[in-house]
């Protein structure tokens, strides 16, 4: 006899993120659960979710929502230890909206807090990378949060990293770029600076 699987629903992927977390990220880089279909669910570019083309106002079910987002290859999901959906993501599911600089025994660090609450160090294990557009040139920076999740580092951040850039050696060229845990992280060639 044929088993009906039931199609997952944002209200029954909310209750297993709730059942499944226990203070704090559920560990989604574990679960294979199976794939249960697309879920009419997409992020967009300025982090907002939306859920059958409305907007998820209540920022708590979007910071569940963001605490089950796993990512395999270009492709992302919302993943219960039970259930597997896709949704789209326009650019990067996180925005960071803001950071701190502080630095420690001479060495810098920057500390991004994005619109979901994550907060994470800049470093070897959360690389800035920035992208630039083909066409204008205008750079898309980006850090990465957790297991290949990234955020869009906002224009207002930008700016204030720009003025705490400073001019390296990387891979035998000078390049502007940013210092943080460590590690110098290179957003455009010195040559190309105005």
């Amino acid at each position: 006899m044929a088993q009906n699987i039931v199609k997952p629903t944002a209200d029954s992927l909310a209750e297993g993120a709730r059942a499944a977390s226990s203070g704090g990220l559920p560990p989604v880089d574990k679960w294979d659960p199976p794939f249960c279909g697309d879920l009419d669910m997409h992020i967009a570019r300025d982090g907002t979710w939306f859920y059958q083309g409305s907007p998820i106002g209540r920022m708590p079910l979007v910071r569940l929502f963001s605490s089950i987002l796993k990512k395999e290859g270009d492709a992302y999901f919302l993943v219960t230890p039970v259930e597997k959906v896709g949704i789209t993501v326009e650019d990067a599911p996180f925005v960071a909206v803001d950071f701190e600089a502080h630095a420690e025994a001479g060495a810098q660090s920057i500390t991004f807090t994005t619109h979901v609450g994550d907060v994470v160090t800049a470093g070897p294990d959360h690389p800035i990378r920035v992208v630039r557009d083909a066409e204008t040139g205008e750079p898309a920076p980006y850090v990465e949060v957790r297991r290949g999740l990234e955020a869009l580092i906002d224009r207002k951040s930008f700016y204030r990293l720009v003025e705490i850039g400073e001019t390296a050696p990387h891979e035998g060229v000078d390049w502007f770029g940013l210092r943080s845990g460590g590690v110098f992280f290179p957003v455009i060639p010195a040559a190309e600076l105005p």
